[in-house]
C-alpha cells in the first residue's frame, strides 16, 4: 500500500506540472507575469496530501514574509497560498528539475558560505522585492523540528533598511499539528528518503498557516531588531499551540 500511495502522489505531482507548465511557458513567451507557478505550488501541495488552512489575515499590501521552516512542504503550502517568491540556498539551483522549477517562481538563490557575497545577495534581494511579488524568507537557514525555533540569521534583513518599496513584514507560523514530528525534515535524512517517506504517508496532512500581526520595519533601528520581533511573534505562536502537558516549555 505504501508503494501505491507513493505512485499515486508522484503521478498527481506530474499531472499538476503537466497542467500548469504549458500555460506558464506561454505567459513567459508573451512577456507577461506568470501566475502559473503559484497555481502549481497549490496543486503540488494537495498532490502530496497537504490540506492548507489559513488563520489570521495576510497583509493586503506588499509583504516580506518571515516563516519557520519544518519541511519542503512549507514551500508548496506557503507559495500556493501567497504566490511568494522564495529565498533559497544556491545548492538547490543545481538540483535536477527542482532547481529549474524553483527558478520559474523567481527564487533568489544565495550562497550561504561564500564570504564577500553578501553585497550581491542584498542587491539581488532588493531587485526581487522591487517587483510586485511577495518575498518569503526562512531565516533559520534550515529546517527544524517544528516545536522549536533555531536562531534567526539576521543578515538578509538588511534589505529592509530601507526597503526598495513600501513593505510590511508579516511573520507566519507554519504548523503541522500532531503530525509535526512525523513531517519534520531535520538531522541526517536525505532529501530522497524524506520525500519517499512523505509520499508513502497514510491520509491527508493538515497544514495551518498562521498569518501573524504584520509590522513596519521602518520603525526598527537595525536588522537585528527586525529579526528579533519576527522571531518572537512566531515563537509566541508556537508556544500558544503547545499542550500544557508537554513536559516543559519548548526551546525557542
Amino acid at each position: 500500500m505504501a508503494a501505491i500511495r507513493q505512485l499515486r502522489r508522484v503521478s498527481a505531482l506530474a499531472l499538476s506540472l503537466f497542467l500548469c507548465l504549458p500555460f506558464h511557458l506561454l505567459w513567459r513567451l508573451m512577456r507577461r507575469p506568470s501566475p502559473w507557478p503559484h497555481h502549481f505550488l497549490g496543486l503540488a501541495a494537495r498532490s502530496v496530501g497537504a490540506r492548507v488552512r489559513i488563520e489570521g489575515r495576510p497583509s493586503q499590501g506588499d509583504m516580506f514574509i518571515i516563516a519557520n521552516h519544518v519541511s519542503w512542504i512549507d514551500i508548496l503550502a506557503l507559495g500556493g497560498a501567497t504566490g511568494a517568491a522564495f529565498v533559497a540556498h544556491d545548492g538547490i539551483a543545481r538540483w535536477p528539475i527542482i532547481g529549474w522549477l524553483a527558478a520559474q517562481n523567481n527564487t533568489l538563490f544565495i550562497a550561504r558560505d561564500r564570504r564577500g557575497a553578501l553585497g550581491g545577495q542584498i542587491d539581488g534581494l532588493r531587485a526581487a522585492m522591487a517587483g510586485n511579488q511577495p518575498v518569503a524568507l526562512f531565516p533559520e537557514g534550515t529546517t527544524s523540528n517544528g516545536r522549536s525555533l533555531l536562531p534567526f540569521k539576521p543578515t538578509l534583513f538588511s534589505v529592509l533598511l530601507p526597503p526598495p518599496r513600501a513593505v510590511m513584514v508579516q511573520p507566519v507560523h507554519i504548523d503541522y499539528g500532531a503530525a509535526t514530528a512525523e513531517i519534520a525534515w531535520h538531522g541526517d535524512e536525505s532529501a530522497g528518503a524524506n520525500a519517499a517517506r512523505i509520499f508513502a504517508r497514510k491520509g491527508t496532512l493538515p497544514v495551518t498557516l498562521r498569518f501573524l500581526e504584520p509590522f513596519d520595519p521602518a520603525r526598527h533601528p537595525d536588522r537585528k531588531a527586525i529579526s528579533a520581533e519576527a522571531r518572537e511573534k512566531i515563537a509566541a505562536s508556537i508556544r500558544a499551540q503547545q499542550p500544557s502537558s508537554a513536559g516543559g516549555p519548548p526551546s525557542i
